[in-house]
């Protein structure tokens, strides 16, 4: 099943995170990859060095027509930004493709720093988005500030993960990059299901620009063709194991990954 992805998010002129990291991950693993642009982005390796936001009704304009025309198996966001692209988002949604399945993942803040999110959309991003998605995929600083819970163990990861459930998320993927260690876990609670702890070896490295939009990707193309959760999230975390891995080092920053290796295409049960 080839599987259609509609990718809502922020432009990453460097290449390594946002829609292109996003195309690129839905390309990788034999999906079909469209897009929403919600924001451009003056970036490399060292930062965000400026943003250029898109009107709201552009947004809703871009994802309506792709919805009427294409439509999509799994629709992911990424950067959101602000309230109104939320909101916009949201309607859309509802309007043109109200039974696809939904990954978000809440980017807030760039590898460098840089905030991606505006304080007064967080709570437009809890009421109003939370609640339809089926996976939310947020790293250990965007489950504290969508908690309030202080996260410095795995246990804590599933407490989290627990906690933002109950604002209405099907599923949530808590992952663990920011704990320190030899070994990364990556947490999913599912909503009346028991946690899984997934873990693997970490990489030494500082070229994991990109990771968060990598494996949101990857998880909803993996929705889109039809495999399972639990499924999904494991080809997305190896996907992006050797990504890292095999990364190019480039830039004097957060480097990218490698976007380009070989995966077997997912053939259907």
């Amino acid at each position: 099943m080839l599987g259609r992805v509609l990718i809502i998010a922020g432009s990453d002129s460097g290449g390594g995170a946002g829609i292109q990291a996003d195309l690129k991950t839905v390309t990788a693993l034999g999906g079909y990859g469209a897009t929403a642009i919600t924001a451009l982005t003056a970036q490399n390796t060292e930062g965000v060095h400026a943003i250029f936001e898109v009107d709201p009704d552009f947004v809703r304009q871009q994802i309506s027509v792709v919805l009427s025309d294409i439509g999509a198996d799994c629709i992911k966001t990424g950067m959101l930004h602000r309230a109104e692209v939320i909101e916009a988002v949201v309607e859309t949604i509802a309007e043109f493709a109200p039974d696809a399945k939904l990954v978000v993942d809440p980017v807030m803040v760039a590898k460098g720093g840089h905030a991606l999110l505006q304080s007064e959309a967080l709570d437009a991003l809890k009421s109003r988005l939370l609640p339809l998605a089926d996976v939310l995929t947020p790293n250990i600083p965007e489950a504290e500030a969508l908690t309030g819970i202080s996260i410095s163990t795995v246990e804590h990861m599933q407490q989290a993960a627990t906690a933002i459930c109950a604002l209405g998320p099907k599923a949530v993927l808590v992952k663990g990059g920011h704990l320190a260690g030899d070994t990364l876990s990556d947490v999913l609670v599912e909503r009346d299901g028991e946690p899984c702890v997934f873990e693997g070896a970490r990489i030494d490295t500082r070229h994991t620009h990109g990771t968060g939009c990598t494996t949101a990707s990857a998880i909803a193309t993996g929705l889109a063709q039809g495999m399972e959760l639990k499924d999904a999230v494991a080809r997305a975390r190896a996907y992006v194991f050797e990504a890292i891995r095999t990364a190019p080092r480039l830039g004097k920053g957060h480097g990218p990954l490698n976007h380009g290796h070989t995966v077997a295409p997912f053939k259907g049960r």
